[in-house]
């Protein structure tokens, strides 16, 4: 077949090279043969994965939303986080009875431990039962992924070292921050593995990512205590408004939990804050970081009814706009 004319105007060029005879009726495509692009399937991948985010107690502006009457809630940036990546939310209520905490995670493809600040009590018992499940899942052979952001990944360092004053304390509240590298060869098969190197520059150098802490550890303090060193690498660092460094961002050695000290969800869905970071850049590192996330959750091979989801969905819950009363969330779920 000749190749067309360049000289046609780009959209007869177009039709042209897709091979649109000449008396096709103007500006008609051929279309695929039908059942072109039902590809199989990849056994290896579920493309409907569901993950589920433990509530956290109170309404997320300290009662000022629902004068205390929600035992607990999820801010909806999160939920539309794990959207953003290709899934749906389960959300596992700290407080329900275990059974019940039980039936949600069999109908999930992984996890979510939110940012908040309860580090004690049923709350964290509940998470010390939910990190035990996916470790028992993963030593199980089935994929099951963990994401821990802010207060998630200091229950997971207190879990992990079994020690409940492992956490530092830090001056990183309401702050965008960098994200500085320590080893670049750590970062391959990493959620970083997937950044354009342009992006990781830029991570480096420009504020891209949104802290609000009061706690945290440092890279001696981890790399010192065998229990963590031994389960975390360590991907990233950052400072805080004092210059003192923190761990931000780790990976478990042998099982799929990730794990931030900053917020990734806020770049995108968050607006209560003048220094939250909005650019381009900063909602692409947001979507890489969902992308991974949930291509992780893929892997597993969970595939409950689709009923049983449909029942427990997040979407059987109305968020509630915060108006004036929550200086983090725009839109909250509450649970009572």
């Amino acid at each position: 077949m000749a190749s067309p004319p360049r000289h046609l105007p780009p959209l007869l060029l177009l039709l042209a090279l897709l091979g649109t005879s000449s008396a096709a009726a103007p500006g008609v495509i051929r279309l695929p043969r039908a059942g072109a692009c039902a590809a199989p399937a990849d056994p290896a991948v579920y493309d409907r994965p569901v993950i589920g985010i433990v509530t956290h107690p109170g309404d997320g502006a300290a009662g000022r939303i629902d004068n205390g009457t929600s035992t607990s809630y999820i801010g909806a940036s999160y939920v539309k986080f794990v959207e953003a990546g290709g899934a749906r939310v389960i959300p596992l209520i700290y407080n329900e009875p275990d059974e019940r905490l039980l039936e949600k995670l069999s109908l999930v493809n992984g996890v979510l431990f939110t940012g908040g600040s309860v580090k004690r009590g049923p709350y964290f018992e509940t998470i010390k039962k939910v990190f035990q499940y996916v470790l028992d899942k993963n030593d199980a052979g089935v994929p099951f992924p963990l994401f821990a952001q802010c207060l998630g990944f200091e229950l997971v360092s207190m879990i992990v070292s079994k020690d409940n004053n492992i956490l530092e304390s830090f001056h990183a509240s309401d702050q965008a921050s960098t994200l500085q590298f320590p080893n670049y060869s750590s970062l391959q098969g990493s959620v970083f593995g997937r950044f354009h190197p342009d992006l990781i520059k830029k991570l480096s150098t420009s504020c891209l990512v949104m802290q609000n802490h009061k706690y945290g550890i440092s890279p001696k303090r981890l790399r010192e205590n065998d229990a963590l060193s031994s389960f975390f690498k360590i991907l990233t660092i950052s400072p805080d408004e004092n210059g003192e460094v923190y761990v931000s961002t780790v990976e478990a050695q042998k099982y799929p939990i990730t794990c931030t000290q900053w917020h990734p969800e806020k770049a995108i869905f968050e607006w209560r804050k003048p220094m939250i970071p909005h650019s381009e850049d900063a909602v692409q590192v947001t979507q890489n970081f969902a992308n991974y996330f949930i291509s992780q959750a893929r892997k597993s091979p969970n595939s409950p009814p689709a009923d049983k989801v449909l029942d427990n969905l997040i979407y059987n819950y109305i968020p509630t706009f915060s108006g004036k009363t929550s200086k983090s969330f725009e839109l909250v779920y509450l649970f009572s």
